[in-house]
């Protein structure tokens, strides 16, 4: 029996010729992540188990993200930590305060991993560099400790489901649209410690920017990673943000998958999930009348420059509704600028948006858009927990970037379609 292409990668980093569904590997890392919540843990750890260098100062990144710029005593402590260990080890991929960015539209961004690389990080949405064809998923902060003192992980090669993805989407159905139906289609536990792999001819229809937001997600479905196949926007991606040389790994024709799910893209709607698991979606003409309170658009999930200009698009000449606190957070630096220089950052201040520098703050309730007991907020993010946003009587209900800037100008989820003609 052949190999999936996650299954092929592993077993090249493992030095093997095979590996199977179950098998425990040993596998060498091309990158190890952490920020600022979980590296200062992996450091204490790091130095506990009797480490004194890491394994290699150009393959463990460290970015300071969550609440950055710091929010209060405790984050700046996080903070230090983690600058201190940077300098000490001399890091050469140390991302603070004006160089930050969010940790998974940043990496990608700097050109840290191509395609056929492998990448652990102490951050669950570390399968977003799936979109470029790597291998990449999410650890505890132990295994990042280990992972920086001998650039390997230990684990099981997870099997598959094969996602065969035909038609064209139709206009503001985005990635996010994609991966919440499918969500919704299959569980939080659908894809429990399985690789997800998009294939079909649906899949030329995608930009980069949907890629990384579908692959993103997987974690939401439970998959130990998502990827994407090569192809030539991949490939020019990474030439464009990357001088490293990537590997191109296909999944063999006899490969094996648990499951295989047809989507055609053609039929999908504008999707939201409501609260309190992402699983718990409906399409736009079945929401019905549900008033927000709070708007967000950004996040590692829906942050990068598509996402602005879609917003934007939609917010151009129009005001946000008075009832409804708009924030738009550019994932990274660069991104920010682009805003700046394409007249986006203008569009969203004269629409009455707040925007802010690339921080992953409200999405996991840490600040810039804590939500009060009753309130709403429609977002980009990736989660909507009990009390993901701020207090646990409030609800976040996840959406594209076109549907959260359109219900921003509406006051309630509504579709971008009533809204640009």
């Amino acid at each position: 029996m052949g190999m999936t292409m996650t299954q092929k990668i592993l077993a090249a980093h493992a030095g093997l010729n095979e590996v199977k569904a179950g098998q425990f590997i040993e596998m060498n890392l091309d990158l190890v992540l952490g920020n600022d919540i979980t590296a200062p843990v992996a450091i204490k750890e790091f130095k506990k188990m009797g480490a004194e260098k890491i394994y290699h100062k150009d393959k463990v990144v460290i970015v300071l993200d969550h609440f950055v710029p710091n929010k209060d005593i405790k984050s700046a402590q996080q903070c230090k930590i983690s600058r201190e260990f940077a300098k000490e080890q001399e890091i050469t991929n140390f991302f603070d305060v004006g160089q930050m960015g969010i940790e998974h539209a940043l990496i990608p961004e700097k050109g840290l991993i191509v395609a056929g690389e492998t990448c652990i990080g102490a951050d669950s949405h570390t399968c977003t560099y799936g979109a470029l064809g790597a291998f990449s998923t999410g650890i505890g902060s132990t295994d990042m400790a280990a992972g920086m003192a001998t650039g390997q992980v230990w684990l099981k090669v997870p099997s598959a489901i094969k996602f065969n993805l035909t038609g064209k989407p139709n206009r503001w159905i985005s990635g996010k649209d994609v991966i919440l139906y499918i969500i919704g289609k299959i569980g939080v536990d659908g894809a429990l410690y399985k690789s997800m792999e998009f294939t079909g001819d649906g899949v030329k229809e995608l930009s980069m920017d949907d890629r990384f937001s579908i692959a993103n997600m997987a974690i939401e479905a439970g998959g130990k990673n998502g990827i994407f196949p090569v192809d030539e926007k991949t490939i020019e991606y990474m030439k464009e943000h990357s001088v490293k040389n990537y590997t191109i790994f296909e999944a063999d024709e006899d490969a094996e998958y648990d499951q295989v799910i047809d989507i055609d893209l053609s039929t999908l709607k504008s999707t939201v999930s409501f609260p309190h698991l992402p699983e718990n979606t409906r399409s736009i003409d079945n929401v019905g009348e549900v008033k927000i309170h709070q708007a967000v658009i950004g996040s590692c999930t829906n942050g990068r420059i598509e996402d602005m200009r879609v917003a934007a698009e939609i917010l151009k000449g129009r005001k946000v509704h008075p009832d409804v606190r708009t924030i738009i957070i550019p994932a990274t630096q660069s991104i920010y600028k682009q805003c700046i220089t394409e007249g986006l950052a203008e569009i969203f201040i004269d629409a009455g948006a707040a925007i802010s520098t690339p921080t992953c703050g409200p999405c996991l309730g840490g600040y810039m858009g804590i939500l009060a007991d009753g309130e709403r907020s429609i977002s980009t993010t990736n989660r909507n927990f009990v009390g993901r946003m701020g207090h646990t009587g409030s609800e976040v209900y996840l959406a594209s970037p076109a549907v959260a800037a359109a219900s921003a100008i509406a006051g309630k989820i509504a579709d971008p379609s009533d809204i640009v003609k």
